[in-house]
């Protein structure tokens, strides 16, 4: 049977047997069928021993010698998968009939023929069977040819398949390690869950622990509180009725100017030691004239303590005047001088005031001037400090201060500043040669280019600050004595402080502040 070049893979015989002769190939009649693979025939053309291959492969030469060795492919069986499927096993079948049958064929005896031998036709040096004998087959030479035509584009078809198959590895590599990644992270968010759920499983512990005191807390004490509470809150309201009612009555008072009348000593002097050489006995307020050029004007003078003659020049004892002021008020003066005990006609009791810098600057320099400071804190214990020179300069050189020769109780806070503070620090609070300064005059040692870094503007008043203090006379007042710097305004120790004595944060009851001309004591 002839097969068409189509046929790429196999090569069909049927009846006749394909035998090789002298370098060529012979069909003989036979009774069988065979299939045989391509790679078998060629396998066969190389074995013939005068096969001219030279002459029929010399425009093949360009083609790898190596497809002759192709394997057999064998598949006439059906592989099975061991996992799904059982092994293949025989099944039992009867043997074959035997017996009976024809006869054999009589023998008849044919006539020797001579054989002739016939040499086979010749195409282009490729060998054909004897076209007598039937039905020429394909030669292996157009097999070849067949072959070798589709082996280029099926070579190129492999290696391009080989190309995808490498390029699915890698991104099969990529995509394994990327699941790995995932499987990773993922691991590591079940862990993450597992410790979120034990926290929040102690959290729930807590809160459940919480809520039953809350819930214990609010069904029994807080109704207790609040009872309690409300009390205290009845109380209160009655207290603010009741400072309603003073305020109203005192602004009521206020409406009208308030006026002192004082029957006012005819003796005077130039200050209050002149006026206790004159005869004045008492301590009340007077009136002094320093010069004849200058008007008369009131003063408190203490004729009492370290034998008197004392001219008041600044006075703290109730927190009635407010001494955050600026320069022209500490300039000129303000505050209540004096007021009337009941049942008498002078003014005995002195007020809350500062003389002003012109007339202690006036007073001062009209000689040696002693400076004698009292305080007194809320307990009811006393100290002094006494200057034996004091003096303050005009305003042209800033109320300049000057202070020397100290003795007394109190500690000596103008001249060697605090106490508590060791070198540098304590210098910054030495008062003495220090200009005076307001708020609104800011003339003291802290040089800052922060304009609001000023130590009037801290620490509540007028006063030769330094950088800052250690004595603060003319500090906010505080009732009670110690307060804290949540307190203060700017959280500075801003009160009515000798640190010397009690300390930054501790505000004093009273404090006063006298001068007399210096002379020598007997």
């Amino acid at each position: 049977k002839k097969t068409t070049t189509e046929d790429k893979a196999f090569l069909c015989i049927n009846i006749y047997r394909l035998v090789p002769k002298d370098g060529h190939f012979v069909l003989y009649p036979g009774r069988l069928q065979f299939v045989i693979v391509v790679p078998i025939l060629l396998d066969l053309f190389t074995r013939a021993p005068r096969f001219n291959r030279e002459k029929n492969l010399s425009k093949y030469s360009n083609v790898d010698d190596n497809r002759a060795k192709l394997p057999l492919d064998a598949r006439g069986h059906r592989p099975y998968d061991k996992r799904r499927e059982e092994a293949p096993s025989l099944r039992p079948v009867p043997p074959p009939i035997s017996g009976g049958g024809y006869r054999p064929r009589p023998v008849t005896e044919t006539a020797r023929q001579k054989k002739v031998e016939r040499k086979p036709p010749d195409a282009d040096g490729c060998l054909h069977a004897d076209p007598d004998l039937g039905v020429l087959c394909p030669t292996g030479c157009q097999l070849q040819d067949t072959l070798v035509k589709q082996e280029r584009p099926v070579r190129k078809s492999v290696e391009d398949l080989r190309n995808n198959v490498e390029s699915v590895s890698q991104t099969s590599s990529s995509t394994f390690e990327y699941i790995t990644q995932l499987k990773n992270i993922w691991k590591q968010r079940q862990n993450q869950v597992k410790d979120n759920e034990n926290v929040v499983n102690e959290y729930s512990s807590h809160l459940e622990k919480h809520q039953l005191y809350i819930h214990e807390t609010v069904n029994s004490n807080i109704p207790t509180k609040l009872r309690v509470l409300r009390s205290i809150l009845e109380d209160l309201r009655s207290k603010i009725q009741k400072l309603e009612s003073d305020v109203s009555t005192q602004m009521e008072y206020c409406r009208t100017p308030c006026t002192v009348t004082c029957n006012i000593p005819v003796v005077s002097g130039k200050e209050c030691e002149e006026i206790i050489r004159n005869g004045g006995e008492t301590s009340e307020m007077y009136l002094i004239q320093p010069e004849d050029s200058s008007k008369p004007y009131r003063v408190y003078c203490d004729m009492k303590t370290e034998k008197g003659g004392w001219t008041v020049i600044q006075n703290r004892q109730d927190g009635s005047v407010d001494f955050g002021r600026k320069w022209d008020p500490y300039k000129q003066g303000f505050g209540n001088i004096a007021t009337n005990a009941e049942g008498k006609k002078y003014c005995g009791i002195p007020g809350e005031y500062w003389l002003g810098n012109d007339k202690i600057s006036q007073l001062t320099n009209m000689g040696p001037t002693k400076l004698l400071i009292e305080m007194e804190d809320w307990k009811g214990d006393k100290v002094m400090a006494i200057y034996e020179g004091f003096t303050v300069q005009n305003e042209a050189n800033k109320y300049q201060l000057s202070v020397s020769k100290y003795r007394g109780t109190a500690g000596n806070a103008l001249i060697e500043g605090a106490s508590q503070l060791v070198g540098e620090n304590r210098t910054m609070t030495i008062h003495n040669s220090m200009f005076f300064s307001t708020y609104d005059r800011d003339n003291d040692g802290w040089k800052t280019t922060d304009p609001t870094k000023q130590c009037s503007k801290e620490d509540g008043g007028g006063w030769w600050y330094n950088r800052c203090h250690a004595a603060n006379p003319n500090g906010r007042y505080y009732w009670g004595g110690a307060y804290t710097w949540d307190m203060a305004k700017h959280g500075t120790d801003d009160g009515v402080v000798w640190m010397n004595w009690q300390g930054s944060w501790y505000s004093m009851k009273k404090m006063s502040m006298k001068i007399r001309p210096y002379f020598p004591e007997q």
